[in-house]
């Protein structure tokens, strides 16, 4: 399990790195459009807008798998260390829930019902916009499933 976490955040990382210099790329071309040339690029933009909600939920699933998230750990630091792995491993459940039921059921939805419709500037379905909901979704899951194998496996809460 720890192969392919290790392998799923290598991915994950790497795809938002490259996700990040093609949204650099082209937010400055779109700025030299706009102000050099007096012609906005239009396609800069709208895959600029694709880029931007990819690197979003796959970097926030990333930052899950890297337990980078915010979290208010002052009252569970005060529970012994039997009730931390209870309350742990139901801030786990909570979000696997959460991820699966909002993230992957309705990601999934809102993706199906996007097929049917065009983008504006590339004429390409918006479902691809969409599709990073369910995916981020799933690594969530995951990552979530993962932190519970190793607070159960290590008999002990999980350190930050």
């Amino acid at each position: 399990m720890k192969l392919i976490k290790t392998i799923l955040d290598k991915i994950l990382g790497s795809v938002c790195i490259i996700l990040f210099a093609f949204l650099v790329l082209l937010v400055t071309w779109q700025v030299i459009t706009r102000f050099v040339f007096d012609d906005p690029s239009v396609i800069s933009e709208e895959l600029a807008k694709y880029c931007f909600v990819w690197l979003v939920l796959f970097g926030a699933a990333y930052v899950f798998g890297e337990r980078g998230h915010m979290a208010i750990e002052f009252v569970k630091d005060k529970f012994p260390t039997g009730i931390k792995m209870g309350v742990e491993l139901f801030i786990e459940l909570v979000v696997i829930l959460f991820a699966a039921l909002i993230l992957v059921q309705g990601g999934y939805a809102a993706t199906s019902l996007a097929w049917t419709q065009l983008s504006g500037a590339l004429q390409i379905p918006v479902g691809y916009l969409y599709a990073a909901i369910p995916l981020s979704g799933v690594f969530i899951i995951f990552y979530c499933i993962y932190n519970m194998y190793l607070i159960i496996k290590n008999k002990k809460p999980l350190e930050q």
